[in-house]
């Protein structure tokens, strides 16, 4: 009897069901200078939910609504008229234009770096760096925050390293590991800018701090940093004041700077290391001009403007504020990310269900593997474009779910 592959995937995907973390894509359609209006997307019917009513889009990554930004459609405007629309291959075979060189100086000045790398993803920038530092530099001991994203523990798996996970954020625990290692090691301690789920910070000069004592590389992620902080957008290290310190810098063009692209900036060598010996990098078509087109003009903006910064960190704090004020689970949260505590997975996706049909509220439940088990939430992204009439409905909105659902409140 032949292998009934059929029934294999069959059975995987029903446990996914009963889990109740069987993800739903919502198909949706952003109106161009509307955002956060969208709709989801029926025959004949547009920019709207399923009783006509346009929708809120409250889980957006596009943070600052650069995606929307005047500068930014212009410039991908005039590249697709210039050059076309794909790059034409990879950047060793014709797909390196002048809008890729420009977009990696201005990178590299942005982070204050020597030079950078685009590559394909924020995904594949932290895959394809991490496996390949390993391949590198043999021996090396990676020393891992337990809540980096999961972009990082797969560049680290595949670099096959000695990995050693501290708890987030404590410092006590990474010092513990770090003396415990061979002095003689070369070693890395990767962590992240802003914690994307949790909303927490990372003691950026804790670490170099240790990393200088023990000998060690620090890579930071941040692409939840890039552009919402420090004084040009260049993250929540420049905002440290320890960007110099930082040896790799990883960062997204698909969050803040409103368009998809993933990059590192570190030393002429280190990046040349990576240009050179990377497989994620090598083998894979550049993004298009016209999305690095897009990109440069949002950097460059940003760069020069803290208007959009300040907005969001208001935006931010008012929602805390109104949802902390009708004792709504708000999880401990500083930054730009507001999240809320559910605790069940089942019951996530039919908060996140309810919210969009009868209230045309749109955030994305968060389950396991992305979050652990019991920690699963709804996590709102507000934006310089949410009012505070959007976010009184909101908050109205979510009373009368998390009351019809029976889900703990805060104390």
């Amino acid at each position: 009897m032949a292998f009934s592959y059929t029934s294999k995937f069959q059975d995987a995907l029903a446990a996914l069901k009963r889990e109740g973390r069987y993800r739903v894509f919502a198909d949706i359609l952003r109106e161009r200078g509307a955002y956060p209006k969208a709709g989801l997307f029926a025959p004949g019917q547009t920019y709207t939910d399923n009783k006509g009513r346009p929708i809120t889009v409250w889980c957006s990554n596009d943070y600052l609504n650069m995606g929307q930004n005047p500068k930014v459609l212009a410039a991908m405007h005039e590249a697709l008229d210039s050059v076309g629309a794909g790059s034409g291959g990879t950047r060793n075979i014709s797909g390196t234009t002048h809008y890729h060189v420009e977009l990696e100086r201005e990178l590299a000045d942005l982070h204050g770096k020597e030079a950078a790398l685009l590559f394909t993803s924020g995904f594949v920038s932290n895959d394809a760096t991490l496996a390949t530092l390993a391949k590198l530099l043999p021996g090396l001991i990676v020393f891992s925050d337990a809540l980096n994203h999961a972009s990082m523990i797969e560049g680290i798996r595949h670099g096959g390293v000695a990995k050693y996970v501290y708890r987030h954020n404590d410092m006590a625990h990474l010092e513990e590991l770090l003396a415990a290692a061979n002095p003689l090691a070369p070693k890395l301690i990767a962590f992240e800018g802003v914690y994307s789920m949790e909303g927490s910070f990372s003691h950026t000069e804790q670490i170099c701090d240790l990393a200088e004592k023990y000998g060690a590389l620090t890579y930071i992620d941040e692409v939840h940093g890039v552009g919402l902080y420090g004084a040009r957008g260049a993250g929540v290290a420049a905002r440290d004041g320890t960007m110099a310190r930082i040896d790799i810098v990883e960062g997204t063009l698909a969050k803040a700077f409103g368009v998809m692209g993933g990059y590192i900036a570190a030393s002429q060598e280190l990046v040349d290391c990576i240009r050179s010996f990377a497989p994620g990098f090598i083998f894979t078509t550049s993004i298009a001009p016209v999305i690095a087109a897009g990109a440069l003009a949002s950097i460059r903006h940003l760069k020069g403007s803290d208007a959009e910064r300040s907005q969001i960190a208001e935006r931010a704090s008012t929602l805390r504020r109104m949802m902390t004020e009708t004792n709504l689970p708000v999880m401990d949260s500083v930054s730009h990310i507001v999240p809320l505590l559910v605790g069940n997975a089942a019951l996530c996706k039919s908060v996140s269900d309810t919210l969009l049909t009868d209230h045309g509220i749109y955030v994305q439940p968060i389950n396991y593997p992305t979050v652990p088990r019991g920690t699963e939430r709804l996590r709102f992204t507000p934006s310089p474009a949410h009012s505070d009439a959007m976010m009184q409905q909101l908050v109205g909105a979510l009373n009368l779910v998390w009351d019809a659902h029976k889900i703990a409140r805060a104390a």
